[in-house]
């Protein structure tokens, strides 16, 4: 889907910011500036910087905004104007990086782009049996939109987490030699950490009694599903905006409910549970619990100051994907 809106607002700000505004607040001079636009990446970055007191690191969507509709502020732009490293995950939903960039007055800035690392592993976004295409308005008329994009919540992998996370401490070592023992120490933790939940996962699959989730909801884990071999029906694709589910769409997962006799229907962080609840009520799996799965895409500040963490929100996760699989 495109991002209009977000992307005329970002060349608008830039042209006023950068045309000549003198009051832009200054980047914390003296430390490695460090600009994330998510939560996971935020995290990564402070388990790989962690004893460091020369890196300032800073999380553009501390309030929870999701990251498809996230407009970024002229405040947001100067921080990345400025800033020494930028990480950001590079699909759709961030077109509006390539404008911020072109005013950079930090030339010797250093750019992650999550999807790159990730390469040929990036999957593209599917649209699978019964899932409620997206529609878009074109020359006055609603139609299903086409154009494949790649799924961009890469985050919601153990594995391509622990591929990011190797990357970004190279890039912060070379950008910051002086730290660079202290990066490959607090990796080399944070990667057994990420290996060992990995691991977990793979045992709770191994011996699990059904392989399929369904999602009454938008579906943003596929790399999560792919990792560990699942099969899935979702409501709709993880980066829709559509909120209303049709009575086909409603009635396709109710009877897929049905058929596998699944002990639960998934809902995502966020989520009023709406769908879930009809869906539900339309099967004859009465007794079926309705489960929420942290998509990490609404993480805030006070989350953050409450102790939640890539790993425990990970943790978590494993808890409800172990009563999804084994019943």
């Amino acid at each position: 889907m495109k991002r209009f809106l977000a992307l005329i607002l970002a060349v608008t700000m830039a042209a006023t910011i950068f045309g000549g505004c003198s009051s832009a607040p200054a980047k914390d001079e003296g430390k490695l500036n460090i600009v994330t636009t998510i939560f996971p990446e935020y995290d990564w970055v402070s388990n790989i910087t962690s004893g460091a007191e020369d890196v300032n690191i800073t999380l553009l969507l501390e309030n929870g905004a999701d990251l498809h509709s996230y407009q970024p502020t002229a405040e947001d732009i100067v921080k990345i104007s400025s800033c020494d490293v930028f990480i950001y995950v590079g699909g759709e939903s961030d077109k509006w990086v390539d404008d911020a960039l072109k005013g950079a007055t930090n030339k010797e800035m250093t750019v992650i782009n999550l999807l790159d690392i990730l390469g040929t592993k990036a999957k593209e976004e599917e649209t699978v049996e019964g899932m409620q295409a997206e529609h878009e308005e074109k020359d006055g008329k609603e139609e299903a939109e086409e154009e494949v994009e790649l799924d961009e919540h890469v985050w919601l992998s153990l594995k391509n987490a622990s591929m990011v996370c190797g990357k970004i401490s190279d890039k912060l070592s070379e950008k910051d030699a002086k730290n660079k023992e202290l990066y490959s120490k607090n990796t080399e933790n944070y990667l057994k950490k990420l290996n060992e939940l990995d691991a977990r996962y793979k045992a709770v699959r191994d011996s699990a009694k059904y392989d399929t989730l369904i999602f009454a909801d938008r579906f943003p884990f596929r790399y999560l599903i792919d990792d560990y071999n699942l099969k899935y029906y979702a409501a709709f694709s993880g980066c829709s905006a559509e909120s209303e589910a049709s009575f086909e769409t409603v009635a396709f997962l109710a009877k897929k409910l049905d058929e596998l006799k699944l002990p639960a229907l998934m809902k995502i962080d966020g989520s009023d549970g709406k769908i879930a609840n009809t869906v539900l009520q339309t099967s004859n799996q009465k007794n079926a619990q309705i489960l929420e799965l942290n998509s990490m895409q609404s993480v805030n500040k006070k989350d953050i100051e409450d102790g939640k963490t890539y790993l425990s929100i990970m943790e978590s996760n494993l808890a409800v994907f172990t009563q999804a699989v084994k019943g």
